[in-house]
């Protein structure tokens, strides 16, 4: 009979336990997605009674969802680059609790002023949670791994967002907005506490990762704590992340009208009661996370850390077919088999977020935190100007006179014109990482 191990927290090294820690460390990363999306998200399902409560216009809803999107971008590669200096335990914590009091506060506003202050504070406390998430990728998972990884934690950040717009909309119906924030607020809560208690950021620090398990993950990482300065000359050089950070404009350009405005859109523009619009809402999204998960496995098919030229074909054909989707869903007049052509486009789009995801730590080598950050936060400019865009076209075509699909479809066909946009950056891709990072970092 094998003596027990000497360290009480260290489990048996048996054939059934050995090897899976970092699958839970997996799931603490899917749980901050989930919840950080649906924290994110669920303002767009109560956007219209706020707007209804508060006497605000859809020029003034932009304004609402703007302003969490610039303090995203403008505090999201300082926050990347705290992950890489000081570790993603203390920063991913730290994120979490400031999220969830600022997504509490949204329910106490009382006008366009104090809207715009608490969705700005509340971007700046949620920037940098996908650059630590990543740089918790790269130290606790193998290359051959990623993609399913990114595919899952993706996947689960679009379910939070997929569940969003329905429950949101439910809760309001029985609680009212200003109860549902402080509702989906608490949850980051109870998340901070547990993450800080059982995290660790380097596999070899956390007592329940065996010799097995601790060897399979350091064959495939790159572990720094200290990675030096970010060689921003070579940085602000690269083609390569000024080629990922333009996909990430014409990315979030068309993610950020689901993700802020679809709700609306389905109110105004198709006639639907606010409790079906969340709930076809909830489809399209849904939809959008499977496509996460199926995007992972097809960066691990093809794979793509091997032979990162693929990506100029995978990257393409998803972009492509999104758009196509999307232009056959702005012809139907019925709108349950719109909103299936709308899910399937956003199923094209969100499966090359894993393919990102993958060439992004793989070109940043040391500098996953501050880098990724770069390029994600690029986004910013896409989300903005949609978010924006679809609040002045909405105003300015009802000031017209127009109403319904007249009214708020013209975004969707501009939508079409930056899917295809998107398929021609991606054809142009070179993977070629910062500083001449090896190809096996990826």
């Amino acid at each position: 009979m094998p003596a027990a191990p000497e360290n009480p927290f260290e489990p048996a090294h048996d054939s059934e336990a050995a090897g899976r820690i970092r699958y839970v460390v997996l799931a603490w990363l899917c749980a901050l997605s989930g919840i950080l999306y649906l924290d994110r998200i669920c303002i767009s399902a109560a956007l219209g009674r706020i707007s209804e409560e508060l006497q605000i216009s859809n020029t003034g809803g932009s304004l609402i969802l703007m302003a969490f999107t610039l303090a995203y971008g403008l505090f999201e590669v300082p926050t990347g680059r705290w992950g890489d200096k000081w570790g993603a335990r203390k920063v991913l914590t730290r994120i979490s609790l400031w999220w969830s009091v600022f997504t509490v506060f949204t329910g106490l506003c009382n006008g366009l002023t104090s809207l715009i202050i608490i969705r700005f504070l509340f971007g700046a406390g949620e920037a940098g949670a996908f650059p630590n998430a990543a740089r918790v990728v790269s130290r606790w998972f193998p290359i051959d791994e990623r993609g399913r990884v990114q595919g899952i934690l993706l996947a689960a950040s679009q379910t939070g967002g997929a569940i969003a717009p329905w429950l949101a909309a439910a809760l309001i119906e029985r609680i009212g907005w200003r109860m549902t924030f402080a509702a989906f607020g608490s949850i980051g809560f109870v998340w901070a506490a547990g993450f800080w208690l059982w995290f660790r950021d380097e596999p070899t620090q956390h007592p329940s990762v065996d010799p097995l398990e601790r060897q399979l993950i350091a064959a495939g990482t790159q572990t720094q704590n200290t990675p030096g300065p970010v060689p921003w000359k070579l940085v602000l050089a690269s083609p390569s992340v000024r080629m990922l950070s333009a996909i990430m404009v014409c990315a979030s350009f068309n993610s950020y009208i689901y993700f802020s405005w679809f709700p609306r859109y389905l109110e105004q523009g198709r006639g639907l009661m606010p409790a079906d619009a969340g709930m076809m809402t909830s489809v399209v999204l849904a939809c959008a996370a499977a496509g996460t998960f199926f995007g992972g496995w097809v960066v691990d098919w093809l794979q793509i850390s091997k032979y990162p030229a693929r990506s100029r074909v995978a990257g393409p054909t998803a972009f492509l077919s999104a758009a196509a989707l999307l232009a056959s869903a702005l012809l139907c007049s019925d709108h349950r088999l719109a909103v299936l052509l709308t899910g399937g486009s956003c199923f094209a789009t969100q499966a090359t977020q894993s393919l990102w995801w993958s060439c992004a730590i793989g070109i940043s080598g040391r500098h996953t935190g501050a880098l990724f950050g770069l390029m994600n936060s690029a986004g910013v400019f896409g989300a903005m100007t949609s978010q924006l865009l679809v609040g002045l076209l909405a105003d300015m075509l009802g000031g017209l006179n127009l109403s319904g699909r007249a009214q708020w479809d013209p975004i969707f066909y501009i939508n079409c014109i930056v899917l295809l946009t998107a398929a021609a950056l991606w054809l142009k891709f070179v993977f070629a990482p910062v500083e001449g990072s090896p190809r096996k970092s990826l």
